[in-house]
């Protein structure tokens, strides 16, 4: 067996779920973009630029958070800057030995340079395909389209993708803020996505717990958890390390239901205090359907790698459950059913193998 040194795991084939595509910018291309229309940005230089963010996001104020996304929704209100961030997002991905991945990001936010829904969703797709054509097979990439909880456009965007189901889109997502904002507000578009056997996941259980998982699964009929890292509320470990897992966290397991993970993400925004606290080290043990995810790698500074390097040191994982979560996750997404199967079985299953040697 090869050690598992940064540089196996970066050679790893991976696959990401829960990534946005306003969260995962070039600083360098921030910077450039930013000049072109005027827009002022909070330090100077692509260095400096990306160091703010990263402070920014660590800073544990709210509003800092936030602002941050002001400056990449900035700089992503044009079909050309849209393509171009898309293109490069596949490419980053790529690199970072990702072989399947589902971006998600809300077309309502990239109006307001005049662009329609229809224009912003085929704009980011001319990027993907871009990334996938200079990529040459390496990596597959699919869109999932985001409505906001504090807003009222959700049956809008659920209608937008299912029109765009057969080009490019998979999926459909809801975010922002949980607290005050329940999925249950928005049934009526949950309701019609099932009505058209499409697919769907909810931001529920990071920044709000068990009521938030509860309505997305059995209120809204989710399909995956984005994130889902408060399912841990619902556990309980004795003394002698058995575990008592309450009904909803029975019944999300024996469901298969996917977590989508996203680790570092959840340090910043104070769902957990460590890698070695997160729950994905019991989660993983108990065989939920864990996954491990990205989430913003921009504010994150993280990518794929470092997210697998901290659990291997945080875990003492194997180049197995690299693989399990790996597979776990190809087998979570939204992609048909033979496509999932052709990527584990000809592209993450022998990479695996010839990494194990």
């Amino acid at each position: 067996m090869a050690e598992l040194t940064g540089e196996v795991i970066a050679r790893a084939p991976k696959v990401l779920l829960h990534d946005h595509l306003d969260g995962g910018l070039r600083p360098e291309t921030i910077v450039e973009l930013a000049a072109e229309i005027g827009h002022p940005l909070p330090a100077e230089g692509a260095e400096a630029l990306g160091r703010w963010f990263l402070e920014s996001a660590d800073s544990g104020s709210l509003e800092r958070y936030l602002e941050t996304f002001q400056h990449t929704v900035a700089v992503m209100q044009t079909a050309d800057n849209l393509r171009r961030v898309a293109r490069e997002c596949v490419e980053d991905l790529a690199a970072d030995g990702v072989v399947y991945a589902e971006i998600r990001y809300a077309p309502e936010q990239h109006l307001e340079a005049g662009l329609t829904l229809p224009e912003v969703v085929e704009a980011v797709q001319a990027g993907f395909d871009d990334g996938q054509s200079a990529a040459q097979g390496r990596i597959v990439v699919r869109q999932l389209l985001t409505a906001m909880r504090h807003q009222a456009n959700s049956r809008e965007i659920a209608e937008l993708m299912v029109s765009y189901r057969d080009r490019g889109v998979v999926g459909f997502d809801i975010a922002g803020a949980e607290a005050g904002y329940p999925p249950t507000r928005h049934l009526d578009a949950f309701e019609y996505l099932q009505r058209e056997n499409a697919h769907f996941t909810i931001h529920a259980g990071e920044a709000f717990g068990l009521p938030s998982i509860w309505e997305a699964i059995q209120w809204c009929g989710a399909d995956r958890l984005g994130h889902g890292v408060r399912i841990i509320d619902d556990i309980t470990v004795a003394s002698d390390g058995s575990a008592h897992l309450g009904r909803l966290a029975a019944y999300v397991r024996d469901m298969r239901i996917p977590l989508e993970l996203c680790p570092h993400s959840n340090i910043q925004t104070g769902a957990v205090d460590s890698i070695a606290e997160h729950p994905i080290g019991l989660l993983t043990k108990l065989r939920f359907r864990v996954t491990v995810n990205t989430d913003n790698r921009l504010m994150s500074g993280t990518s794929m790698t470092k997210e697998m390097i901290s659990l291997v040191d945080a875990f003492d994982w194997g180049l197995d459950d690299l693989q399990w979560v790996t597979v776990n996750a190809m087998k979570s997404a939204f992609l048909g059913f033979e496509q999932r199967l052709a990527i584990i079985n000809d592209v993450i299953k022998p990479a695996y193998a010839e990494l194990g040697e």
